[in-house]
């Protein structure tokens, strides 16, 4: 059974940074054909922070470039969202997502609150 944990996130300053954290287990990291971290917030619909078709051709939303980087830990089974610069307009559930073998299964979320 394919599970994404997440962990990380929180409430920060603008201006200040945060790593999210997606573990994924049963199944072999190799088998994953696209990471990405999506972003729900109350004005907005779900959109698409940071995407990686795998291994390593990251893609972000414009808001994003230039302070979020999105990376992966094969020893590990892991894929990261670092997040720096934080803006309050950042704010949201952040839910980490893998495709792989047609299927598409996603992390359980966590917030991110930006605010001073």
């Amino acid at each position: 059974q394919v599970q994404l944990v997440q962990s990380g996130g929180g409430e920060v300053q603008p201006g200040g940074s945060l790593r999210l954290s997606c573990v994924v287990s049963g199944t072999a990291f190799s088998a994953i054909y696209r990471m990405a971290w999506y972003r729900q917030s109350p004005r907005n619909e779900r959109e698409l922070v940071a995407g990686l078709q795998m291994p390593s051709r990251p893609h972000y939303v414009d808001s994003a470039k230039g302070r979020f980087i999105i990376s992966t830990d094969g020893a590990k089974n892991t894929m990261y969202l670092e997040m720096n610069s934080l803006k309050e307009e950042d704010t949201g559930v952040y839910s980490c997502y893998a495709m792989m073998g047609g299927r598409e299964y996603w992390g359980q979320g966590t917030q991110v609150t930006v605010s001073s």
